[in-house]
């Protein structure tokens, strides 16, 4: 009897961390798809409030600002209190303000709830990949990881949901269908998300005194690898922006496309190729690492040395099949670079500041979106090319590539 209980329990064991990460799936798309619809309703919305472009755009750029410059001091939350129930709040309170979002009559009001949902959804994405961290460890931690990213990107791709809901019913609808949906899921995760039994390490016996916020951003940015990292992030940010936010031009541009079928081309394909490159490279990092301890770090490596010539080869290409072939196996090896983000700064950051770290490279990432995508307005404007614009970006992934070896050579043995 005892022995039954005994492997009941082992066998729970196992399976509780992959059901933290289903559950937090669900969470992620949510977290997505709330903050993604709005920009899908915009002939809804300026109907039935009046506003102009400029307005229109403050909308996504004050959820922008408020979440990127919250997100370390979200991070710092769930490293110095219960993992769980940040994220819990954090989808209630976001879920609540969705809803609430629904019965806005002004701009200004609805101008107040994006602000609000910056702050609430703030506090997810760190607290959520430091549980599925502290959940798994040595060769599951990747791929992990990377089904929770798998799950925001299903979030992205269904934003057009928003705008299919605005043209058949209000556009109100979908604030209040995701909305009540997001407080009803909380309930469910009250009972079922918890935070994973702690590992205290002799030098972490005081951990709670210890975590403060200045304490983890001085411990941070003390480690080179953690800057690395940071640089990392925020030139893979840049490369995301300006090939996700110039190709739909660039196909009808170059291959004389209509509007529609060009955001077919750029979105349809590259999607479902992005989201199994994110599983696929953490399942290959998890394989690699049985034998290899870097392979957080070799398999990005590998990614960017397939996904750099796949962009200068689809920026330079008239054949339109060639260039949809290039930009999805782009699509499919740049994203396993995403799957190991949160495993690299496992390994450069003291374990107690992990969420604090992500959040911090979360306002690099919001910082360089902006600038990128305004950046590549101005090159517009010049007349640059967009292939030119494209070949930039291989340039950089070269460079990502040797950070990627400097914080190899930066860091120490992985730890748990």
């Amino acid at each position: 009897m005892v022995k039954t209980e005994s492997v009941v329990s082992q066998t729970n064991r196992a399976f509780y961390p992959w059901l933290v990460v289903a559950m937090l799936c669900v969470v992620g798309c949510l977290n997505y798809l709330d903050r993604m619809m709005l920009t899908t309703m915009r002939s809804s919305i300026t109907e039935a409030m009046p506003m102009t472009d400029a307005q229109f755009g403050l909308l996504t750029s004050v959820f922008l600002w408020v979440y990127g410059l919250l997100s370390p001091f979200a991070g710092f939350l769930a490293d110095k209190y219960n993992r769980s129930r940040v994220i819990i709040g954090s989808l209630f309170v976001w879920s609540a303000v969705t809803w609430l979002t629904s019965y806005a009559t002004t701009f200004e009001e609805l101008l107040i709830t994006r602000a609000l949902m910056g702050v609430s959804e703030a506090c997810y994405i760190p607290a959520a990949l430091a549980l599925i961290v502290d959940y798994h460890k040595g060769p599951t931690r990747s791929l992990a990881t990377g089904i929770h990213i798998a799950g925001i990107m299903v979030g992205q791709s269904l934003g057009f949901v928003g705008g299919w809901i605005a043209e058949k019913h209000h556009w109100s609808t979908s604030f209040s269908i995701f909305g009540v949906f997001g407080i009803l899921y909380t309930l469910v995760l009250l009972f079922a998300l918890k935070d994973s039994p702690k590992s205290i390490k002799p030098r972490d016996t005081k951990k709670d005194q210890d975590v403060d916020f200045f304490k983890a951003l001085k411990s941070l940015f003390s480690q080179s690898s953690f800057v690395l990292l940071l640089l990392l992030w925020s030139a893979l940010g840049i490369i995301g922006w300006m090939v996700m936010g110039w190709m739909p031009t660039y196909y009808k541009e170059h291959f004389n496309l209509t509007q529609g079928m060009a955001g077919l081309y750029a979105t349809g394909y590259l999607y479902p190729a992005s989201i199994v490159g994110v599983i696929l490279g953490g399942f290959l990092t998890d394989r690699w690492s049985k034998t290899n301890p870097r392979a957080q770090i070799m398999i990005p490596a590998i990614g960017l040395s397939i996904a750099a010539p796949c962009i200068f080869i689809a920026s330079n290409t008239s054949v339109l099949p060639v260039a949809i072939g290039m930009f999805m196996l782009y699509g499919l090896t740049r994203m396993f670079s995403d799957a190991n983000i949160m495993p690299i700064l496992c390994l450069t950051a003291d374990p107690r500041y992990r969420a604090t770290g992500y959040g911090v490279l979360n306002l690099s990432a919001c910082i360089v979106g902006g600038i990128s995508l305004y950046a590549g307005g101005v090159l517009r404007d010049m007349d640059v090319d967009l292939g030119r614009i494209f070949q930039s970006a291989a340039v950089l992934m070269v460079v990502c590539i040797g950070l990627l070896m400097l914080i190899n050579k930066k860091t120490a043995d992985p730890e748990v």
